[in-house]
């Protein structure tokens, strides 16, 4: 029942619009009921046969009394009573049969032109509903997915995320307002047409809806089949997509490997697993159309049957209203056996509300401590005190990590992949929250400073460079609110990028294309510099920042990084020790530990792991001088 009110939740901001298409869904489902009880004054006049003397008796009598003999019938019913105030007072029923027969279908014409008036305006409102449904939905999976933590998405695909806020939204958003509008029409129809069935014959009415129950009932044993499925569906659907989104990732991967086969078989199992997946449930929930079309139709034979005899024999039925009482009844079997399908109709919904809801439910964290305070930048240190961090409980991936790095100074991490240089890097952000011990800024535990203040002082370089399709100003000013054109130019003069870019075809309103495929990888990486140059950092980390780049354009990149690292607390991760030779300390990091520390020469001197690294990389002496010259420049330029 919780997952039911949750769904009908996202109705509430727009329960007035709601409210008012209800409203014209009853007054449309009165006024269609109402037309097929038209049928029994029109059939009436159709097949009288009254004679002239009967005729003048009662346009004599219509005299006397100065009314218009409107009765429809000797029986003065509820039903006759109904007729007898609409049609009976708008068309003269007394006129010759062809005059009232045209009297009756103008009336039928324009009560199905105001009935199609209130058709339109239901539909048009549930679909304004819908639409409003969707962007609240989608508004609030994306913005509650762009808050969690990285530790979430380092355990789901990106193929499940997007499948569950496009795919997903999408079919709780047929199932919040499509289909629940389906409902109230269905159900406010039934209501009308055996409302009419009932004025006009109980006995029949009761013989046509003991089958109901039936349809209602048969699909307990195949709905859980139904719903396992769906979920089945869903999660398939999100692998499907996670596998194209890798392989159009690493489509120069795919071509340089010579993959592509392999890729297309891997895709055709996951396609084949989705279809079987697909045809199974399909196949149950396809078993709701004959069912209950032949619910219905053991129905229509019973109300057959025993109208005949109730025509026939017992006299309580006029021709006329068994004939008006079967169309009611073949219009309420439509929306019974939309009812008697629903369980299996709304069961993708069901379940797709259950994959989103499992995103809304994914706790974010990392939060600001009530009592968190604007960060204030580095006017001395920062500390790692005896910080353990793991992903998984039990699996340390830093152990026991402790050193200062001063203010204004460099630090260089350096070690084997997987040592866990970039992690370390990552919790002074607090990208991820240390497990045991502390980070500390100015003798302050960083976890005291609220998020969004501390991660505005945080700058970050990165070998894969992250932009975004849109202009080069607007990737230069990402994360900035306000900033003039002046601002962004002079950063990019600073990163040596005003030159390139002035020389594309709209220069600052380029639009740089997906991930920045228009420029090259030295121009990516220099407007990712002027993007740290623009927010003025006062911690900048550097992640292999020059690793991919070619020789020319590394070096305009270290030019560009000379003064990006003026006045700022930096930390450079890098494999190539040529670019941290001139750094203050360097922490040589092997399986989440600190294993030596100190300067270049220091390290060499005292041998371990450091110097065998120097030795892997500089085997030559034309190595070991190409060494020496970089690392010439490294303190300001290191590599990220």
């Amino acid at each position: 029942m919780s997952l039911y009110l949750r769904i009908l939740s996202y109705l509430r901001p727009y329960l007035p619009v709601f409210l008012l298409s209800a409203a014209a869904t009853t007054i449309f489902a009165a006024l269609d009921a109402y037309s097929f009880a038209l049928l029994i004054p029109f059939l009436r006049t159709l097949f009288a046969d009254v004679d002239a003397e009967g005729m003048q008796a009662a346009e004599a009598g219509g005299q006397e009394t100065g009314t218009e003999p409107t009765e429809l019938a000797a029986e003065d019913g509820l039903l006759e009573l109904l007729l007898d105030g609409t049609v009976g007072r708008l068309v003269d029923l007394s006129a010759p049969p062809d005059q009232a027969i045209q009297g009756i279908i103008l009336f039928l014409l324009a009560i199905f032109l105001v009935k199609n008036v209130f058709d339109f305006l239901r539909n048009y409102l549930v679909a304004w509903i819908e639409q409003a449904v969707t962007r609240d939905l989608r508004n609030e999976v994306y913005a509650h997915l762009v808050d969690l933590d990285l530790v979430f998405f380092g355990r789901t695909r990106m193929g499940q995320i997007i499948s569950r806020l496009t795919h997903d939204v999408e079919q709780l958003r047929t199932l919040v307002t499509k289909e629940l509008a389906r409902i109230i029409s269905s159900v406010l129809e039934m209501a009308a047409f055996f409302t009419l069935m009932l004025l006009i014959s109980w006995q029949l009415t009761l013989a046509a809806v003991i089958i109901l129950p039936g349809v209602f009932a048969i699909w307990g044993p195949l709905l859980r089949r139904v719903r396992r499925g769906d979920r089945t569906i869903l999660n398939l659907a999100g692998e499907v997509n996670s596998h194209i989104q890798e392989t159009l990732s690493g489509i120069r991967l795919v071509k340089a490997s010579a993959a592509e086969g392999h890729e297309r078989e891997r895709f055709r199992r996951l396609t084949w697993a989705y279809f079987k997946a697909f045809i199974r449930t399909e196949r149950f929930r396809a078993l709701s159309h004959p069912i209950t079309e032949t619910v219905g139709a053991l129905g229509t034979v019973v109300i057959l049957w025993y109208g005949t005899r109730l025509v026939l024999t017992g006299g309580v039925l006029s021709g006329e209203e068994f004939i008006a009482f079967l169309a009611l009844s073949m219009k309420l079997y439509s929306p019974v056996k939309y009812l008697g399908k629903l369980p299996a109709i709304i069961q993708p919904g069901l379940v797709a509300s259950e994959r989103v809801f499992e995103f809304l439910d994914a706790p974010v964290e990392i939060r600001d401590r009530p009592e968190a305070r604007p960060f204030p930048g580095v006017h001395e240190e920062i500390a790692f005190d005896d910080v353990w961090f793991h992903y998984r409980p039990g699996e340390p991936v830093l152990r026991d990590i402790n050193f200062v790095a001063p203010a204004g100074s460099v630090t260089a991490l350096v070690g084997p992949s997987g040592a866990g240089k970039t992690t370390l890097v990552d919790l002074i952000g607090r990208f991820y929250e240390v497990t045991e011990g502390r980070i500390l800024i100015d003798g302050n535990d960083i976890r005291e400073f609220s998020l969004q203040s501390l991660r505005d002082h945080l700058g970050i370089v990165s070998q894969e460079t992250v932009l975004f399709h849109d202009t080069v100003r607007s990737n230069i000013a990402y994360g900035i609110d306000e900033v003039s054109d002046e601002a962004v130019r002079a950063a990019a003069r600073a990163a040596y990028a005003d030159g390139f870019v002035e020389r594309l075809p709209q220069g600052y309103d380029t639009v740089v294309g997906e991930r920045g495929t228009q420029l090259s990888g030295g121009q990516r990486q220099r407007i990712a510099i002027a993007r740290a140059i623009l927010r003025d950092p006062p911690i900048l980390i550097l992640d292999e920042a020059t690793s991919a780049l070619d020789s020319e354009a590394e070096q305009l990149v270290q030019q560009a990084m000379e003064r990006l690292l003026v006045g700022r607390t930096v930390f450079v991760i890098a494999h190539r020790l040529s670019t941290v030779q001139q750094a203050d300390q360097i922490l040589v990091m092997e399986e989440g530990r600190i294993v030596q520390r100190g300067t270049h020469a220091e390290l060499l001197a005292g041998g371990g792991v450091y110097r065998r690294l120097h030795d892997l990389q500089f085997q030559d002496g034309g190595a070991v001088h190409a060494s020496g010259s970089a690392g010439a420049g490294a303190r300001a330029a290191p590599e990220g």
